[in-house]
Protein backbone atom coordinates (compact mmCIF):
# COMPACT_ATOMS: atom_id res chain seq x y z
CA UNK A 1 0.00 0.00 0.00
CA UNK A 2 2.44 2.68 0.76
CA UNK A 3 4.86 1.35 -2.17
CA UNK A 4 1.98 2.36 -4.68
CA UNK A 5 1.95 6.01 -2.83
CA UNK A 6 5.32 6.34 -3.35
CA UNK A 7 5.63 5.53 -6.25
CA UNK A 8 6.23 9.04 -8.87
CA UNK A 9 3.88 9.63 -11.30
CA UNK A 10 4.08 8.46 -15.23
CA UNK A 11 4.58 11.60 -16.35
CA UNK A 12 5.81 14.91 -14.47
CA UNK A 13 2.99 17.75 -14.36
CA UNK A 14 4.71 21.32 -15.65
CA UNK A 15 3.33 24.38 -14.37
CA UNK A 16 3.61 27.89 -16.22
CA UNK A 17 3.60 30.98 -14.94
CA UNK A 18 2.46 33.78 -17.05
CA UNK A 19 2.34 37.53 -15.58
CA UNK A 20 -0.37 39.13 -16.09
CA UNK A 21 -0.53 42.07 -18.61
CA UNK A 22 0.90 45.76 -17.36
CA UNK A 23 -1.82 48.41 -17.37
CA UNK A 24 -0.95 51.67 -18.26
CA UNK A 25 -1.71 52.77 -14.19
CA UNK A 26 0.53 50.09 -12.32
CA UNK A 27 0.83 51.89 -9.33
CA UNK A 28 -0.59 54.18 -6.72
CA UNK A 29 1.65 57.07 -8.08
CA UNK A 30 0.48 56.57 -11.56
CA UNK A 31 -2.70 56.39 -10.03
CA UNK A 32 -1.99 60.21 -7.96
CA UNK A 33 -0.95 61.53 -11.29
CA UNK A 34 -3.95 60.31 -13.82
CA UNK A 35 -6.23 62.17 -10.96
CA UNK A 36 -4.60 65.34 -11.03
CA UNK A 37 -4.43 65.54 -14.97
CA UNK A 38 -7.98 65.09 -14.93
CA UNK A 39 -8.62 67.40 -12.19
CA UNK A 40 -6.45 69.95 -14.17
CA UNK A 41 -7.56 69.24 -17.19
CA UNK A 42 -11.54 70.13 -15.34
CA UNK A 43 -10.32 72.76 -13.23
CA UNK A 44 -8.74 74.62 -16.78
CA UNK A 45 -12.16 74.08 -18.50
CA UNK A 46 -14.34 75.69 -15.62
CA UNK A 47 -11.55 78.55 -15.21
CA UNK A 48 -12.15 79.30 -19.54
CA UNK A 49 -15.58 78.18 -19.52
CA UNK A 50 -15.94 81.25 -16.62
CA UNK A 51 -13.83 83.95 -18.51
CA UNK A 52 -15.99 83.23 -21.59
CA UNK A 53 -19.65 83.76 -19.72
CA UNK A 54 -17.73 86.46 -17.73
CA UNK A 55 -16.73 88.29 -21.19
CA UNK A 56 -20.42 87.50 -22.68
CA UNK A 57 -21.77 89.37 -20.15
CA UNK A 58 -19.76 92.19 -19.38
CA UNK A 59 -20.00 92.85 -23.26
CA UNK A 60 -24.16 92.45 -22.50
CA UNK A 61 -23.75 94.54 -20.05
CA UNK A 62 -21.57 97.57 -22.10
CA UNK A 63 -23.90 97.42 -24.71
CA UNK A 64 -27.54 97.91 -22.61
CA UNK A 65 -26.81 99.36 -19.39
CA UNK A 66 -29.16 98.74 -16.76
CA UNK A 67 -31.32 102.15 -15.75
Amino acid sequence: MLASAAQQPASPIIVKLIEPPHSELSGLADVLIGSIGLTGALTLMAVVLGAVVGGILFFVRSRHPLS
